[in-house]
C-alpha cells in the first residue's frame, strides 16, 4: 500500500441505511431447485407415475372405481413423499453452501473491522489482500503490486495488472498484492450477478448417481420381463380369458412393475448424501462438492499441514534472542498477558532501546491488526496467527501501532520463494527498510547488527552463533522468525534489502492439538498414511512428530528437488515427514502418490496450495485460516482447521458408501422378492391346487410404500459403526459385488420360500380361504421385509446382538409399517385392499416366518461368511 492515511469510509448508520436501500450483496439463486421445477422434475423424469397413471384408467374403464381411486391416491402419496425427500435434500445442501460464510475487511466509522460479504454495501471501503475473493464489484483506489484473476468472468487464466482507477469485479481473485477499493455495485447489480442471471447452471449427475442409475437400470429390464411373464402365465392359467381376465392381469402387471421398480433408489441416495453431509458439517467439516463423500471413504494418505491442522494454529512469541542476550516472554494465546525477563530478572522496555526497536519493527513491517474482543485482555486478530502473535508480543510491551508515527511507502510482500517480507517506513526523521523473515534468509540479507545502543559488523562466527541457537530453537519446536532494518537510501520503490541491521530472532510456540495423537491411531488401523508437510525447519518438525508419535523418514524440500519422480516414487511411502516446502513441492508429492495408485487427500490454505488442492483426489481448505482462493478450489473446507476433522470426515465418507451399498442390497431383496413370490405362486398353483394370484394388485402397492421405501430411506441414515476405522480403505469399490449380489439373493431366494410356505400353510394346511390365505401371505412378507432391513443395518453381525435403536430411525419407520399394516387388517379399509383380519394362527405363521429368516441370517453372520460390513 503506498500509504497508511486513515481513511474514514462509511458509518454504520449510512451503511444500515444502504443495506435498506440496495439489498443483500449475494447472486440471487436460480429458481431450478424451486419446489416447482423438482416438482415438475419429477413427474417429468419418473416412470412410475405415468405406469400408475395408465392402470387407475385401466381400473376406471373396467368398472373397478375402488382399486382406480386407490391407485391415484397411492400416485399422491409417491409423489408427494418423493417431492418431500428431494425438497428436504436441496435444502440441506443450499443449508450447507451458507455455512462458510465469506467475510470482508472494511473501514466503517473511521477502523478496519470485519463484517459478512453479503453486508458490503455501495460506498464501503474493502481491504483486499492475496488471496482473497473480490465481494463486490469496486473501483482501485489505493494498491501494491495488485494482480487480479478474473478468469471466472473472462475465461482468461493470466492474471491482469490493476493501477488506482482501474476496475474490480465480484468473483475474482488477488493474486497478488493487495489493494484498498471503493465498492460500486452489489448482488445482481454487479458484472457477475448480470452473467448468473442468464444462465442456468447444468444438471450434473454424481458418479454415485450413476452407479445407483445402472444398478437400477439393470432392475427395470429383469423387473418388466417378469411382471409381464406373470401377467401371460396368468392369463394361460385362466379359466376363460376375457376383458375381466385380461384388466386384472394388465393391472397386476402395472402393480408389480411399480413395486420392482427401484424408483426409490435416486431419492434414497439423494436424501442419504444430504444427511450425511450435513452430519460431516456438524463435526466442522463443509462438503463443497458432493460428489467427493464417495471418494473420502477411499482415502490412503493424508498429506496435513503442520501450521494450524496437526498444531493448535495459535502462535504465542515464548523467546527473543538479541546481540545482547535471551529474553523469556510470559503469556499464552491471543491475550495480552504476561511480561518480559530475562535470567529471572524484569526486562523494562524503556531501559532496552534493541528490544523496543525489535518490537517496533515486528508492528510496522506486518499486515496483521488486532482488536479487543471484550473488557479483558484478549485480542482478536485480523490476518495470519503468526503476524498476529508479533502485534500481541509488542502489546504486552503497550506498544501499539496506532502509536508509532509515520506512514508506510512501499512494500515486498512475503512469498514462500523468498522467505522474507519488507517494508520502507518513513518516520518523523528518516526513511527505514523494515524486513522479518526466516533466519537463514536475514542473516544472509544482514551486514551489522544492533548491541548496547549502537550498530557494529555482524561477523561469519556471530551469523553462524545466531544460526546455532535458531537451531536449537527449532529443535524445541519453535517457530522462528528474524527481524531487520537500515536506514534507506531513498524514499524510492526499488530500495534495496541488503546490509540490513540485525535485531534478533522471536520463538514462536505452536503446540500440537490434544486430539492429534488419537486420530493419528485411528488413521493406523484405517490404512491410512499420514505425512505432515512443513515449510519449517527439519527439527521443529521432528519435534513435534516426535511429541504426537508419527514416525518415519524425513525429507527436506531441497533433497526433493534432487530427485526424479521414478525416484521418489520408491522411496515416497517411507517418508513421514517433508520440510522446507514449498508449493511446487506439494503438487509433486501429490502426483507421485497417484501415480502409484493412492487415494490423496491433501490440505492446504495459500494461494500458491491451490495447484496441489486442485491435484490432490480430495483437496481440503481452512476455513480459519484459508483463502478465499484455496476454499474455491477445495472440495471440503474444515471450518476449525482440525486434522482430527478430516479424519471425521473420511469417516463419514466409508460410512455413507456402506450405507448406499446396504439400502441398494436391501431394497433390491425386496424387489425380487416380489417378483418371485407371483411368479412362482402363478407356476405352482397348478400343483397345489393355489388360487392365483398370491397376492393382489393394491396390496403389492401398500407393500411397496410401507415396507420398501420407508425402511429403505432409515437405513441410509445409519450412524457409523464402532469398527469403520478398523479396516483397510476400499479402492475404487463398486457399489454391487459379487459378495452383495450374493446376500441379496440369499435374502430374496429365503424370504420369496418363507412367503410360498405360509400360503400353503394357511391354504392347504390350515384350509383358509383365498383372501385369508392371500393375507397370511403379505403380513408374512411385510414381517420378512421389516426383520430384512434391521439385518441390513450390518452385513457383519447378528442382528440378535445389536440393539433395536442402534438406527432409532428404522425402528420407529417399522413401527409405522406395523401400524399401517393393522389399520388395512382391522378397519373398513381391508374391504380396499381385499384383505381380512388375521386371526392368531396367521400371525404365527407370519411370525414363525420371520423368525426363521432371522434365524438362518444370523448363523450366516455367526459363521462369518461374508467379510463385508
Amino acid at each position: 500500500m503506498a500509504k497508511e492515511d486513515k481513511v474514514e469510509g462509511l458509518t454504520s448508520k449510512e451503511a444500515s441505511e444502504k443495506l435498506l436501500q440496495f439489498g443483500h450483496n449475494e447472486i440471487t439463486d436460480s429458481a431450478r431447485n424451486g419446489p416447482l421445477r423438482i416438482l415438475l422434475r419429477l413427474v417429468r423424469n419418473n416412470f412410475i407415475i405415468y405406469l400408475l397413471f395408465f392402470g387407475a384408467i385401466v381400473s376406471f374403464y373396467v368398472g373397478e372405481q375402488l382399486t382406480g381411486i386407490t391407485i391415484l391416491a397411492v400416485l399422491l402419496i409417491i409423489i408427494g413423499v418423493t417431492f418431500i425427500q428431494e425438497f428436504r435434500a436441496e435444502q440441506s445442501i443450499r443449508a450447507l453452501r451458507q455455512m462458510i460464510m465469506q467475510v470482508s475487511r472494511v473501514v466503517r466509522d473511521g477502523r478496519e473491522q470485519e463484517v459478512l460479504s453479503k453486508k458490503l454495501v455501495p460506498g464501503d471501503l474493502v481491504i483486499l489482500r492475496l488471496g482473497e475473493k473480490v465481494p463486490a464489484d469496486s473501483m482501485v483506489i489505493d494498491e501494491s503490486e495488485l494482480e487480479v484473476d478474473e478468469s471466472v468472468l473472462t475465461g482468461e487464466s493470466r492474471a491482469v495488472k490493476k493501477k488506482t482507477g482501474d476496475p474490480i469485479y465480484m468473483g475474482s481473485f488477488i493474486t497478488n498484492g493487495k489493494c484498498q477499493a471503493q465498492v460500486l455495485h452489489t448482488g445482481m447489480n454487479t458484472k457477475f450477478g448480470s452473467i448468473a442471471n442468464m444462465i442456468s447452471e447444468a444438471e450434473k449427475s454424481l458418479p454415485l448417481q450413476d452407479k445407483v442409475n445402472r444398478i437400477a437400470g439393470y432392475m427395470v429390464v429383469v423387473a418388466v420381463f417378469i411382471s409381464i411373464l406373470t401377467g401371460f402365465l396368468m392369463i394361460s392359467r385362466a379359466e376363460a380369458v376375457n376383458s375381466e381376465t385380461i384388466s386384472g392381469a394388465l393391472i397386476l402387471i402395472i402393480a408389480l412393475c411399480v413395486s420392482a421398480f427401484p424408483e426409490g433408489l435416486p431419492v434414497v441416495l439423494t436424501t442419504t448424501l444430504a444427511v450425511g453431509a450435513t452430519r460431516m458439517a456438524g463435526k466442522n467439516a463443509i462438503v463443497n462438492r458432493m460428489s467427493i463423500i464417495e471418494t473420502l471413504g477411499e482415502t490412503t494418505v493424508i498429506c496435513a499441514d503442520k501450521t494450524g491442522t496437526i498444531t493448535r494454529g495459535e502462535m504465542t512469541a515464548k523467546k527473543i534472542v538479541t546481540p545482547g542476550g535471551a529474553i523469556d516472554v510470559g503469556g499464552a494465546g491471543f491475550e495480552v498477558r504476561g511480561g518480559f525477563s530475562s535470567d529471572g530478572r524484569t526486562v523494562e522496555i524503556a531501559e532496552n532501546l534493541e528490544l523496543k526497536l525489535l518490537l517496533e519493527t515486528a508492528i510496522l513491517c506486518n499486515d496483521a491488526k488486532i482488536e479487543r474482543t471484550g473488557e479483558d485482555e484478549e485480542y482478536k486478530v485480523l490476518g495470519t496467527p503468526t503476524e498476529g502473535a508479533l502485534l500481541i508480543l509488542a502489546a504486552k510491551a503497550n506498544i501499539f501501532r496506532e502509536d508509532l508515527e509515520g506512514s508506510r511507502l512501499e512494500e515486498i510482500p512475503f512469498s514462500s520463494e523468498r522467505k522474507m517480507m519488507s517494508v520502507l517506513h518513513k518516520g518523523i526523521n528518516s526513511t527505514l527498510v523494515l524486513a522479518k523473515g526466516a533466519p537463514e534468509t536475514i542473516l544472509l540479507k544482514c551486514k551489522y547488527m544492533q548491541k548496547d545502543g549502537k550498530t557494529i559488523p555482524l561477523t561469519d562466527e556471530e551469523k553462524k552463533h545466531f544460526l546455532q541457537l535458531n537451531k536449537k530453537l527449532t529443535r524445541e519446536s519453535f517457530r522462528t522468525i528474524a527481524l531487520g532494518f537500515k536506514e534507506a537510501d531513498s524514499g524510492k520503490r526499488d530500495y534495496q534489502e541488503e546490509d540490513l541491521i540485525f535485531l534478533g530472532l522471536i520463538a514462536l510456540e505452536d503446540p500440537p492439538r490434544e486430539e492429534i495423537a488419537g486420530s493419528l491411531k485411528i488413521c493406523k488401523e484405517a490404512g491410512i498414511a499420514v505425512k505432515m508437510i512443513t515449510g519449517d525447519h527439519r527439527e521443529t518438525a521432528l519435534a513435534i512428530a516426535d511429541e504426537i508419535g508419527l514416525s518415519g523418514e524425513v525429507l527436506e524440500g531441497d533433497d526433493l528437488d534432487k530427485l526424479t519422480d521414478d525416484e521418489l516414487s520408491k522411496i515416497i511411502r517411507q517418508i513421514a515427514i517433508f520440510t522446507r516446502v514449498r508449493p511446487e513441492h506439494k503438487i509433486r508429492i501429490v502426483r507421485v502418490l497417484k501415480q502409484l495408485g493412492e487415494v490423496v487427500t491433501m490440505t492446504g490454505d495459500g494461494v500458491n496450495d491451490a495447484p496441489a488442492l486442485k491435484e490432490a483426489d480430495i483437496g481440503v481448505a481452512m476455513g480459519r485460516t484459508g483463502t478465499d482462493v484455496s476454499r474455491s478450489v477445495a472440495d471440503l473446507t474444515i471450518k476449525d482447521d482440525n486434522f482430527a476433522t478430516i479424519v471425521e470426515a473420511i469417516k463419514e465418507g466409508r460410512t455413507i458408501f456402506t450405507n448406499i451399498r446396504k439400502f441398494v442390497s436391501y431394497q433390491l431383496s425386496c424387489n425380487f422378492t416380489e417378483l418371485f413370490v407371483l411368479l412362482l405362486g402363478v407356476i405352482l398353483a397348478p400343483v397345489f391346487g393355489w388360487g392365483i394370484p398370491i397376492l393382489l394388485a393394491l396390496q403389492i402397492l401398500f407393500m411397496n410404500l410401507v415396507t420398501d421405501d420407508l425402511p429403505a430411506i432409515m437405513l441410509g441414515l445409519n450412524k457409523s459403526s464402532f469398527d469403520v476405522m478398523k479396516e483397510g480403505p476400499r479402492r475404487k469399490a463398486a457399489i454391487f459385488n459379487i459378495q452383495l449380489l450374493i446376500i441379496t439373493s440369499l435374502a430374496a431366494v429365503l424370504m420369496t420360500i418363507l412367503v410360498l410356505i405360509s400360503f400353503y400353510l394357511s391354504s392347504n394346511i390350515l384350509l383358509q380361504n383365498l383372501e385369508t390365505a392371500r393375507t397370511t401371505a403379505m403380513v408374512s412378507l411385510i414381517l420378512l421385509e421389516i426383520a430384512g432391513a434391521f439385518h441390513f443395518r450390518s452385513f457383519r453381525y447378528p442382528v440378535l446382538t445389536r440393539s433395536p435403536f442402534v438406527n432409532v430411525y428404522l425402528f420407529w419407520a417399522s413401527l409405522a409399517s406395523l401400524l399401517a399394516t393393522a389399520l388395512i387388517l382391522y378397519t373398513p379399509l381391508n374391504a380396499i385392499f381385499e384383505a381380512v383380519p388375521l386371526g392368531l394362527w396367521g400371525w404365527i405363521v407370519a411370525m414363525g416366518a420371520a423368525v426363521i429368516f432371522t434365524a438362518v441370517f444370523d448363523v450366516v453372520k455367526k459363521i462369518k461368511l461374508f467379510s463385508i460390513r
